[in-house]
Order: structure tokens, then sequence, then C-alpha cells
């Protein structure tokens, strides 16, 4: 196939994955302050689209990860394809729609990992993949950030509910816990959280396809990405990230743990720290990962409410099987490719069957944003709205009485 032909068609590609990248990461931002009511859905993922948008242009350390930290490539080692790539990707967006329609909030980071890695095994050779790199800015970061977030989250949280306890002074009794303030902080902690993933996420398609334009030779080796790579990643994930995916932020939400306000504000600012630590050292984080530890580590640090260990196994075994399934995907899709332009039409259209197959299923059980997440806290607004009817029947009243008064004289 013509060179020309596949760059734009792995460019395509790649941009359709930042897109699906988006959308499935939505619930890292917005699961927790939809869930306590801070945030209106449509309102969230709005927000939460612009701020990915905005993020995507802080930061490429994470673009030069991928583009020249895990596959080699250039004069010093080996010179990977533009079809070894649309193999990669295709195993990354299809496990992320495979997890998308199970509601699994799992590592679009490492599906893409997977996906490049196995296709990168199968085309050319294991001696392709920097190990090292690997270890060092994928394997141990996963393996550590979402411990570390758990963990500062469930502290945040013991911390919020010691300070803002109240008792009684005289008697000793609990009195009425006023932590209203904490939903009006989560939409700050919230809106860091949308930042802070579209300097991490945004990055990875940005590493693709620079990637791409150096296998092709339009780009020298080592170099970071072009304004326009960037322009164009930033709004695919803004886009994607506006869509919703609904379907992991009920996950998110509401499957690990019922989520207060105080909870959300904790998670949120412990993930949100995460990402930008990892964002500047240049680590390829999974944002998932790390915000659904974090939800895991503010559930322990409230008393009365138990974490759903059922939903966090199910989320554990996925991030188990990202890597190796997104691999074997990108491997088999690897050695269709090799057989020529044949076996490229074939992977597409297979790719985009398999994908549009999943979308008509998804239909069939809709989740979207008015019946995503049961908000409890939803009861607090409403009565806002009550007070509001009350102040002015009680005005209504008044002017009533003196109209009454009025004509009695």
């Amino acid at each position: 196939m013509e060179i020309t032909v596949m760059v734009a068609l792995v460019i395509s590609l790649a941009l359709f994955f930042d897109f699906t990248n988006g959308f499935h990461d939505t619930a890292n931002a917005m699961a927790t302050p939809i869930a306590t009511g801070a945030i209106k859905p449509k309102t969230a993922v709005a927000l939460a689209a612009v701020l990915n948008l905005v993020g995507a242009f802080l930061s490429t350390e994470v673009a030069k990860t991928v583009s020249g930290g895990i596959i080699k490539e250039g004069a010093d080692g080996v010179q990977i394809t533009p079809d070894i790539i649309f193999a990669g990707l295709m195993g990354a967006i299809l496990w992320n729609m495979i997890t998308w329609l199970k509601g699994l909030p799992s590592s679009s980071s490492h599906a893409l990992f997977g996906g490049l890695i196995g296709a990168a095994i199968a085309g050319i050779g294991i001696h392709s993949i920097n190990f090292e790199s690997l270890m060092q800015k994928v394997i141990l970061p996963a393996i550590f950030a979402p411990i570390i977030a758990g963990a500062v989250a469930y502290l945040c949280t013991r911390l919020a509910y010691a300070l803002t306890s109240r008792h009684d002074p005289e008697t000793g009794d609990k009195l009425t816990q006023k932590r209203g303030g904490f939903r009006t902080g989560q939409i700050f902690t919230s809106s860091l959280v949308a930042l802070a993933h579209g300097t991490n996420d945004a990055q990875k398609t940005m590493g693709i396809i620079t990637l791409v334009l150096i296998s092709a030779g339009t780009q020298p080796a080592g170099s970071g990405p072009q304004f326009w790579v960037i322009a164009c990643c930033a709004f695919a994930i803004a886009i994607g990230t506006y869509s919703g995916g609904w379907r992991i932020i009920r996950t998110m939400g509401s499957g690990l743990t019922e989520v207060k306000p105080a909870q959300g504000f904790a998670a949120e600012s412990s993930t949100a720290s995460a990402i930008l630590a990892s964002s500047h050292l240049g680590f390829a984080l999974s944002t998932t990962q790390v915000a659904s530890g974090s939800v895991i580590g503010s559930g322990m640090g409230r008393r009365g409410t138990t974490v759903r260990w059922g939903t966090a196994g199910r989320i554990a075994i996925g991030w188990l099987f990202t890597l190796p399934a997104a691999g074997i995907v990108g491997a088999l899709t690897a050695m269709l490719v090799q057989t020529g332009v044949i076996g490229v039409i074939i992977a597409a259209v297979v790719g985009t069957a398999a994908v549009a197959y999943m979308f008509v299923h998804s239909r069939k059980s809709h989740v979207g944003h008015h019946n995503a997440v049961q908000i409890e806290e939803v009861g607090q607004a409403v009565q806002f709205r009550k007070k509001k009817s009350a102040a002015k029947a009680i005005k209504n009243s008044a002017v009533k009485a003196i109209k009454n008064g009025s004509a009695k004289r």
C-alpha cells in the first residue's frame, strides 16, 4: 500500500482511538461530582471536555515517552512501520470498546501500549521493545500509582471528616454535620482532574502520530509532536469526553462505593496530584487506575460506608488482562496486515464491523445522563429549591394579607 495512504489511515485511526480514550475516561474526573450532585451530568462532561482540550496543550513529555521510549526507532534501533502502528491501534481500540460496553474502567493507556507491543513483537521481533523504558515508565507506575493515590485519598478523607466533625460542647452528642462546602470544592478538584487528564492521556495519541511520521521518514527520530498533531489530538479527546461514557461513569460513581462530597473531594484531589506529577515526569500513567484507586481509598476512609469489593475485583481483572488482550489483538492484526493490501483492508473492515456491532448492541440497554447514576445527594438540591418555593409562598401570603387588610379598611 502507498506509504502516504497508510500514514493517513493510521493517523485517522489514532484520532479515533483518542476519541474512544475521551469517552472511556470521562468518569475519572466527573463520576464522583455527578454522584454527589455537585455538578449536573451534562454540565460535568462539557466542563471536562473543555479542560481536556486545554490540558492537551500544556505538556508533551508523555508524548515523547510514547514516540521514542517504548518502541525503538531510528538509526540506532528498529525502524517501526505504519503497518505495525495500525495493528497496535486496532488492538487498543477494540479493547477500549469491549470494556466500555461492559462498563469497566480499564486503562486506555495500557490498551495502547499492549496493542503496540504485541504488534511490534509479531511484526518485527521481541528485540524491538525497549523493556527498560517499559518497566520504568509504564509497569512500575501502573503498580504503585493506584496504591499511592488510594492511600492519599484514604488519609485525606479521614482528615476531612475529622476536621469537620461537630459535637455539642455540653453533652458531647454528635450534631448535624455541615459538609456542603465540599460539594462546591468538588467543582474545582474535578476540573483539576480533567485538566490533568488532558496533560497525560491526550499526549499518548500525539506520541503515536509522531511515531507514524518518524517511521514514514517525514519527521526526524527523537523529535516531539508538531503543533497540528497537538491540536488534532486535543480536539479529538475533547469531543470524545463530551460524548459522555456514561456506562463507566455509572461504575465509578456508584459501583465501587457510595460517594459523599467529602469523599469525592479527597479522591479527586489525590487523583489530580498523581496525574500532574506523572505528566511532569513523563510517565504514561493510567489515569483510570489512579482514579479507581482514589475512589476505593476514599470509601475505606469514611466510616459507615463499604467498598464493593466484587466490583473492584472485576476492575482489577480488567487491568490484568488489558496489556495481554490488546497485545494479542495487535499481534494477530500485525500478522494479517503483513500479507499486503488485502490484509490491511480485511483488518480495517473487521475492526469497523466489530466497533459498529458493539455500538448497536449498547443501544439495547441504553445508559445516558438520565440514568447513569442514582444521585442520593440530589435530595438536598431539591430541598434548596423547596426553600426557594417556600420563601416565595410566604412572600405571596404576606402580600395577600396586606391586600386583604387594605380591603377591610
